[in-house]
Order: C-alpha cells, then structure tokens, then sequence
C-alpha cells in the first residue's frame, strides 16, 4: 500500500487557498494538545486560517496537569495575538472530563504507547473536536498531534477524514512535523518559555517519559 505523504496534501490545499483575500480566509477549528505543540502550527497556518484552537484532553489524568497546560495554551495564544501573528487566533476550552478517556480505554489498559489504547484516545479528542466544528459551521478541522514524533500521523488522519465524512466537515491533513516543524516547536517554546510535558498526559504513559 502506497504511503500518503499528508504534508503534500496539505501544500495542494494551501496552494489552493493561498490568493483568498482577507475576508474571506477560511475558519479552522484546531484541536490542540498543548502550547508547545501548537506553537509551530498556529504560526505555521495563522496567515492562512482564522483558527479557533479548542482544547480538548480529558486524557490528561490529574486535574493540576491538566489546568496548568490549558493557562499555558491561553498565554501563548494571547502572546501570539499581541504579537500581531496572522489572522487573531481565539480559544474554546472543552469539559475536562477524564471519565471519558477511562471509559474509552476500558480493556486498553495493558496496551502498548502508541497502540489501541491511543488510538481510542485520538478517536475521542478528535469526534469531539469534529462534533464542534460541524456545530459551529467551521469550514475546517485539525489537530496539532500530528507533530509529535511519538504520534502516528497515519492513524490520526484516518481517523480525521473518517470522521470529516460522518460530521460534514472538511478534515485538514497534516504530518507537523515534517519540515523541521517538531524542531520549530522547541524552539518556539524555548522563546516563549513554555511548559513543556515529558508526557502525553494520561496515567497510563507516566512510565514512557523522557
């Protein structure tokens, strides 16, 4: 089976986008797991996109975790914004509500990082993130997992352009970190001084950390 290159994809689509005038730039609605991982995106794609970042990680299994990552989001956002990068960027937060992620994972427990387990979660942020955008009207959805090196970029755009076709809501592809873009994102977080996990969030990756 021939490998999609997804950041192909997306340059076919930025390209298509690229001569809109202001007015009438697309609305993307752009789930994020982090500040840091969204540093990268959101200055990659806020000239191109109205972006609305919703985060959304139940996932993240300790409430202080979980708080002290979404202030970091709002502040690098607001940063940017002052900055004057791109279209201005706004932000919903979704419930945090980590009973859905264990209800999700229920059966998953011993599953290997990067197995089943995860791919339930990222069905579950992204329905989330889909549900939303349809309900919102937003041309676009994303997310900024894509960048992580420990992500599969595969997996997460299949299941992004399935759910695309059951909410009606063109999916945007991505593989981030392509293009030194997971590099950028350290980079960007070294300049803004961002909290940056050694975790994805939830109890059962505590024992992967870096």
């Amino acid at each position: 089976m021939n490998q999609i290159n997804y950041q192909k994809e997306l340059d076919k689509i930025i390209a298509g986008l690229s001569d809109m005038q202001e007015k009438s730039a697309p609305e993307l609605f752009l789930h994020s797991c982090c500040a840091p991982c969204s540093s990268y995106v959101l200055e990659y794609l806020c000239g191109i996109f109205r972006i609305t970042v919703f985060y959304y990680n139940s996932n993240i299994s300790e409430t202080e975790e979980y708080q002290k990552r979404a202030a970091e989001q709002r502040r690098l956002i607001e940063t940017y914004n002052r900055e004057g990068k791109g279209y201005p960027i706004s932000v919903v937060e979704g419930d945090y509500d980590p009973g859905r992620f264990f209800r999700a994972a229920r059966g998953l427990e011993a599953c290997a990082e990067g197995g089943a387990r995860c791919h339930q979660c990222f069905d579950l942020r992204l329905r989330e993130t889909a549900r939303r955008a349809a309900e919102g009207g937003f041309a676009w959805f994303c997310t900024t997992l894509t960048i992580s090196p420990l992500k599969n970029a595969r997996k997460l755009n299949e299941i992004g352009q399935a759910l695309a076709e059951e909410y009606g809501v063109a999916w945007l592809p991505s593989d981030f970190k392509k293009r030194e873009g997971y590099k950028r994102s350290i980079e960007l977080s070294r300049q803004y001084g961002l909290y940056r996990q050694d975790y994805c969030g939830c109890v059962y990756s505590v024992g992967n950390r870096k």
